[in-house]
């Protein structure tokens, strides 16, 4: 950043914003893969055809990710990440964090790789500076835990390979606890007090969403139905005395395969479906289907003046998946 400006400076830089840019555009294409079949949004892109929604979300989240991957970087971490916040809540001093080993470690001071620390009042800590040099998000861990830590580790690396050169026992920056450190407890210790009530509690919790999790998903049915009446005409009476309504029957196909659906109806004794009840709906698509129920003359004259109760039923042809909606049946008087 602090060379002056030549080939070397654009070309380095053009091609970091670049392969951000490309990275961000890859996401963006990706997320729109959610929702779109991820094949034709393939041969969208070859051919440079993406709707206009297609085209929004894709450089919407392009931009997203290369704002915050590729520019605000550690800011994200510092100011926006929630996984600080959620650490501070959950963590205690028998929690395993990066820790430093104060005690080891103070007094710093640089030294030579032959000197006695213990002769000069120093500690192990050789005030390199270099765990804070690694630290992407710039802290220094020796002044303890802090919501900005990321737990990547880089400072455990770069300290014990200063220990293993200045001929110090590695571990001067390692996974401990608070209690851990200030108790010297060896690690069959720490892990000894891992079972406490605290995690009992949230390994119960945890275990409850995986569970509702995994529920949710063995219990998807692949589609959603939606009923709706027509209210142009709530109901009418055919020529012949019976009585007619008309409902839209969406179906949201949420599958990556094009699916055929049978619809039916229960509830009144002598409702009939005289729509053709097949349809087909294509992946990831919406389909409608115009239904009309007729109820016969003699059948209706028990209920007039009533909206009954009664239930679609839509099912995949050739399948056991089937969804039910409920819905009324009007009666004039």
């Amino acid at each position: 950043d602090n060379a002056p400006w030549g080939l070397e400076k654009i070309l380095r830089k053009g091609a970091k914003q670049g392969l951000w840019i490309g990275l961000g555009l890859f996401t963006g294409f990706t997320f729109v893969g959610y929702f779109t079949p991820i094949q034709d949004l393939v041969q969208e892109l070859l051919m440079l055809s993406f709707s206009p929604w297609e085209w929004f979300w894709v450089l919407f989240y392009g931009l997203a990710t290369y704002g915050n991957a590729g520019y605000l970087r550690e800011q994200i971490c510092k100011h926006m990440c929630p996984y600080a916040r959620i650490q501070s809540a959950l963590t205690d001093m028998d929690s395993m964090v990066i820790a430093y080993d104060a005690q080891r470690g103070e007094a710093r001071g640089s030294r030579a790789r032959a000197a006695d620390p213990k002769a000069l009042g120093l500690g192990d800590c050789i005030d390199c500076t270099l765990c804070v040099q690694v630290c992407p998000t710039g802290i220094d861990i020796r002044n303890g835990l802090q919501n900005e830590c990321i737990a990547c580790a880089a400072c455990i690396d770069v300290c014990d390979e200063v220990m293993v050169k200045m001929n110090y026992p590695a571990g001067l920056i390692r996974y401990s606890s608070g209690k851990g450190i200030a108790e010297k407890l060896t690690p069959k210790q720490m892990v000894k007090r891992v079972w406490r009530p605290r995690v009992w509690v949230y390994g119960v919790l945890f275990l409850a969403v995986v569970a509702i999790f995994v529920g949710g998903l063995s219990n998807r049915k692949g589609f959603a139905v939606d009923i709706i009446k027509d209210r142009g005409t709530m109901a009418r009476e055919l020529g012949n005395g019976d009585v007619e309504n008309i409902y839209r029957l969406k179906v949201m196909n949420t599958t990556e395969s094009t699916q055929t659906y049978t619809a039916s109806v229960q509830g009144l004794p002598g409702l009939t479906l005289t729509t053709d009840p097949v349809f087909s709906v294509p992946a990831t698509g919406i389909g409608s289907l115009t239904i009309r129920l007729t109820l016969p003359f003699e059948a209706a004259q028990a209920h007039r003046g009533k909206a009954s109760p009664i239930r679609f039923r839509v099912e995949v042809t050739g399948q056991t998946v089937v969804v039910e909606e409920k819905s009324t049946f009007l009666i004039p008087r």
